[in-house]
């Protein structure tokens, strides 16, 4: 019997995405890897994103879903390339996937590239990509235990975007506990408070997005 241990998997998995990212190096993309649970808003966010970016920078995105295209369809209807993932039953993307999905991204063309992962805070936590970023979706909806209770994905986190503010008035979501249970794993992360439909707190994230874009690597 042959066993193959997840260390292993996973060095495997590193060295592609160290790949990647040398990749995305040698193109000038930043690499944004977005992560949340399902329903947290993150393609809603991608719309009101790209919206504000104008024509600062040029976006792509590679949308990880375990089936369908709806995603990605949305985002094909703003103009913007996309590529689907479906990972027929993977609770997240890998190194190996983004690679091949990236032979369809027109990186001469593109500044930033988003990579929205599946949804889930388990699985993606372990599995780097060869992102620049990540960024962590949490929306009110979730509540606001959900960074001391699965921290692995926000100790690895960049940013941290909480959505769905505009319902804020109307939960017992408690951003300050968010904000404290964050600076003790990720104490370097940054915090952004966004309604998309509200259009509150996006051209903020645009603006960030702009400058990291900027940053050289």
């Amino acid at each position: 019997m042959k066993i193959v241990t997840a260390k292993k998997i996973l060095v495997a998995n590193d060295q592609i995405a160290s790949r990647n990212r040398d990749r995305f190096n040698r193109a000038g993309v930043l690499t944004v890897n977005i992560v949340g649970s399902p329903g947290c808003g993150k393609t809603t966010l991608l719309e009101a994103l790209f919206a504000k970016l104008g024509g600062r920078v040029a976006p792509a995105v590679i949308e990880g879903d375990l089936a369908s295209s709806i995603d990605a369809e949305r985002i094909e209807r703003l103009g913007i390339p996309v590529v689907q993932i479906n990972t027929m039953g993977a609770c997240h993307l890998d190194a190996s996937m983004v690679a091949e999905a990236v032979e369809g991204i027109p990186l001469d063309h593109v500044k930033v590239l988003v990579i929205e992962n599946v949804g889930n805070l388990v699985c993606t936590a372990g599995f780097d990509l060869g992102e620049h970023l990540r960024v962590v979706i949490l929306s009110v909806s979730e509540g606001d235990d959900k960074v001391a209770k699965y921290p692995t994905i926000f100790r690895k986190s960049d940013v941290l975007v909480i959505t769905k503010t505009d319902v804020l008035p109307n939960s017992n979501f408690q951003v300050d506990r968010v904000k404290e249970d964050l600076r003790r794993l990720a104490p370097n992360a940054r915090v952004f408070l966004v309604s998309a439909l509200a259009d509150q707190g996006v051209d903020e994230l645009a603006d960030w997005i702009v400058e990291s874009a900027a940053t050289p690597r």
